[in-house]
């Protein structure tokens, strides 16, 4: 098929500001449904073609969709100023309304794209505009507040929000130079801000950025707001799921830090989404990937899932075709209703349909948490069993901010934190003495967790405020310990995000720490472990046990914290896992 291309179309935003787009169509008499992605990251990069990012343009127009990428307000060869998701939704309504004005639209336009890319849909879903039938967000957001900028436990999520604003001061930049004004000196200053990362995370306080605050002022409003108050509700799409109307190709990794909000919008429009179509119509794909690109192949250093987990081989193109088909062209059969879930079961490395999630036969069990001589360490006797223990304990360990515990793998953008992103060997802070290891004898039969992972502590501490942070862990027979899923907690927040509450120093409290969602049949010879401690960073911040405003202390200002996880009878401390035995 010959393909039109079409670039840097000025296309109105919702003020009719200009905005640039690039069009990708095939060159028929008859017009073509359109598939729209709106993205800060600039419309001329040649990945946006292939398949490893989202799904592969040529093949798309192939299938007989208009393909048009345009760039958001302010970025690249777009006008105005780009101010991160302010004018996403009036600016993607007035694309909309835009294309199907075009000769070669039909009327009818879905979109499609990965990260903020995918959080451009949402927004514009939410306005209702005519002509919107379908969105396919992959690896994105739909709540700003629970990821990327904040943990569905209220800690900052420092490494994805000192790293994205950085890079896109850095466009910024480089955009200015590109039209013509600017300062050509200050791409050395961009440079030297890229490649300090990692001791621009350990400053302190966190607003001390300048430069960046600078180019990319959102960075202030974000530590402006550490509570989940009316800022980030007005920017949550999904704070209000019933002004959606359209079905949703719902796409997320394991290792990707946007999995709980992926998992939260299908579960979320299932059942409260604006129209029958958009309750029935979500899908839901999950592959053992971390954020970026280069971490979709399912192979990392310290885990391989086999060749048929890259992202190459899990027909995300073909699902979008599919889904597209459905809802844009009206083909019933292109999709299986009764499967609208694909998950990859990672120890057996197998994809599985599903009919729902979470899946409907789960039953969740309490694995409890005990301890003689200690759980200091993965050498400690802390010890994970069905059984609850007949005696009281505790363990009791030094959280120093000063020192915190350093993030290991797992659901990190990975460009500066020195760590690779994914299921990483976390034997290094296992040997930590205020890492708490609490460990299964080895298994003799196979468990699948699949699911929603929890784990509920009584806890302590001589502060007003801390941190409280648990991992799940695989242990191979080889001794690696492969982290699955983790999660953090921030005190002040037990009960509520919005509304934070401090601890009573040395007044034993029940809370709960989630550690998002998994999917993996711990082997034969294997263990179960989970991991307490009090910090993960650079992933999240350090807690200051102040109970002050942690974004503007300093790091001579912390204090450390000395933190006990009760267990026994009167204090059951537990790992909730969600089993399937089938």
């Amino acid at each position: 098929m010959r393909i039109l291309i079409d670039t840097d179309i000025l296309v109105p935003g919702h003020d009719g500001t200009p905005l640039a787009a690039n069009v990708w169509r095939p060159d028929v008499p008859e017009p073509a449904p359109v598939l729209l992605a709106r993205s800060p990251y600039g419309k001329d990069d040649l990945n946006v073609l292939v398949d490893d990012i989202s799904a592969n343009v040529h093949a798309l127009v192939e299938a007989g969709y208009a393909v048009v990428y345009q760039s958001c307000r302010g970025t690249f060869r777009s006008e105005g100023t780009f101010t991160p998701h302010v004018d996403e939704a009036a600016d993607g309504a007035a694309a909309v309304a835009w294309l199907r004005e075009q000769p070669w639209c039909n009327g009818t336009v879905g979109m499609l794209g990965t990260s903020y890319v995918g959080l451009t849909q949402w927004y514009a879903a939410a306005t209702g505009v005519e002509g919107l039938a379908a969105i396919a967000p992959l690896t994105a957001p739909a709540d700003p507040y629970l990821a990327p900028w904040y943990s569905p436990g209220g800690a900052l999520s420092l490494d994805s929000l000192l790293t994205w604003t950085t890079l896109m001061s850095t466009n910024a930049v480089m955009r200015d130079l590109t039209l013509g004004k600017g300062d050509p000196a200050e791409i050395g200053t961009a440079v030297a801000h890229v490649t300090t990362l990692p001791e621009a995370f350990a400053s302190t306080p966190l607003h001390d950025h300048a430069w960046v605050r600078s180019r990319m002022p959102a960075l202030a409003d974000i530590l402006a707001h550490p509570t989940r108050d009316r800022f980030w509700t007005d920017l949550a799409p999904l704070a209000t799921p019933e002004r959606i109307s359209v079905p949703a190709l719902n796409v997320g990794g394991w290792y990707d830090l946007f999995l709980p909000s992926t998992l939260q919008a299908y579960r979320t429009m299932r059942e409260r989404g604006g129209s029958a179509e958009a309750r029935a119509g979500q899908r839901l794909v999950i592959g053992p990937w971390a954020h970026m690109g280069e971490h979709r192949s399912g192979t990392f250093p310290d885990r391989d899932h086999g060749p048929m987990a890259a992202f190459q081989f899990a027909e995300i193109t073909e699902g979008h075709v599919a889904f597209f088909d459905r809802w844009l062209r009206g083909r019933a059969d292109a999709v299986d209703d009764d499967h609208p879930v694909r998950i990859f079961v990672m120890g057996i490395d197998e994809w599985r349909d599903e009919a729902d999630w979470p899946l409907p036969d789960t039953r969740y069990t309490d694995y409890h948490l005990s301890s003689t001589a200690g759980a200091h360490t993965a050498a400690g006797d802390g010890l994970l069993s069905v059984a609850p223990p007949a005696v009281e304990g505790h363990d009791t360990y030094l959280y120093d901010p000063h020192r915190p515990v350093p993030s290991l793998g797992g659901p990190v953008l990975g460009l500066a934190t020195g760590t690779h992103a994914g299921p990483l060997d976390q034997r290094p802070v296992e040997s930590r003495d205020d890492v708490l290891c609490f460990t299964t004898p080895e298994l003799t039969a196979p468990v699948e967790v699949t699911g929603h992972v929890a784990v509920k502590l009584f806890v302590s501490s001589s502060a007003v405020d801390t941190d409280f942070t648990g991992k799940l862990v695989d242990v191979h027979p080889d001794g690696r310990a492969v982290l699955l899923c983790e999660g953090i907690l921030r005190a002040r927040y037990r009960r509520s995000l919005a509304e934070p509450e401090p601890l009573t120093p040395g007044e034993v409290t029940e809370l709960t720490v989630d550690l998002g969602a998994t999917s993996n049949v711990f082997l034969p010879g294997h263990r179960i472990r989970l991991e307490v401690s009090s910090s993960n960073f650079p992933r999240y911040d350090r807690n200051s046990n102040t109970g002050g405003v942690i974004a503007e202390e300093r790091l001579a200002d912390m204090v450390p914290a000395v933190n006990a996880v009760h267990h026994g009878p009167a204090h059951p401390s537990r790992l909730v896992l969600p089993l399937i035995e089938r």
